[in-house]
């Protein structure tokens, strides 16, 4: 079990290391083509109506929130969230990102499960989050009053939540992935239909929409190695525990 733990620890940093990779290079690809104005000379906010209205969904709402790529789509509130290096830019990089948020209100309209799974555990995820820290410094400092106390050993117990609650981030980060590829395909096809690209772009598209997708997958991924490696030390200090 030891030898996996540190396999498991090596994984993960490179896997760190990608992460911290992709998100500049999702940020310098959006920068190089939000340089390059779209052939429809749409902007981000109308290619999303356009995309929108052909889908039948005249109720969903566009609006603009601050920052750069913080571009999202609130099923509650029916309203596609551009950012400000979105929503009035023309380029081709805008219009993409536009589309691709659009692509989670068409899931959301039909009904898409990936989706549908995220949105439900999306509330419980943003609680569990914020207690994996804390559950696990008051796991450490009963850890260390079981020195002097044995009987209020009951460190193991609050490492077992914090794990318990950062499994609901790798279920969120997992059904994430299909929800993200998915928005994706649609929004490139939906550019294609609505003539809104030329083959030229599609390229493009697909590089600016690609990028993104992998800071998920790594996202994922990293998850998951550390959940894994967190899980096995857990056994292995309860193998130890009934050991003695």
């Amino acid at each position: 079990m030891l030898i996996a733990i540190i396999i498991l620890s090596i994984i993960s940093i490179p896997l760190f290391l990608a992460m911290l990779y992709i998100g500049v290079k999702v940020k310098t690809v959006f920068s190089t083509y939000d340089k390059q104005g779209a052939s429809c000379g749409l902007t981000g906010s109308d290619v999303a109506r356009k995309i929108l209205d052909a889908n039948g969904l005249t109720d969903v709402k566009i609006a603009g929130c601050k920052g750069m790529l913080t571009d999202h789509y609130n099923p509650l509130k029916r309203t596609v969230y551009l950012s400000q290096s979105t929503i009035n830019s023309a380029s081709i990089a805008a219009i993409s990102v536009a589309a691709h948020e659009v692509g989670h209100a068409i899931q959301h309209a039909n009904g898409y499960l990936p989706i549908k799974i995220r949105s439900a555990i999306a509330p419980i995820v943003s609680i569990t989050s914020k207690l994996v820290f804390p559950l696990i410094i008051i796991g450490i400092i009963l850890e260390q009053l079981a020195m002097a106390l044995p009987e209020f050993n009951f460190s193991y117990e609050f490492y077992v939540a914090a794990l318990a609650c950062y499994g609901f981030y790798c279920l969120f980060a997992f059904v994430t992935l299909p929800c993200e590829y998915n928005a994706s395909s649609r929004a490139k096809d939906q550019l294609i239909e609505l003539s809104l690209i030329t083959q030229d772009e599609e390229r493009i598209v697909s590089r600016v929409l690609g990028k993104a997708a992998q800071t998920y997958l790594l996202s994922f991924l990293y998850a998951t190695v550390r959940f894994l490696r967190i899980l096995l030390i857990l056994l292995s200090n309860r193998n130890r525990r009934s050991r003695r």
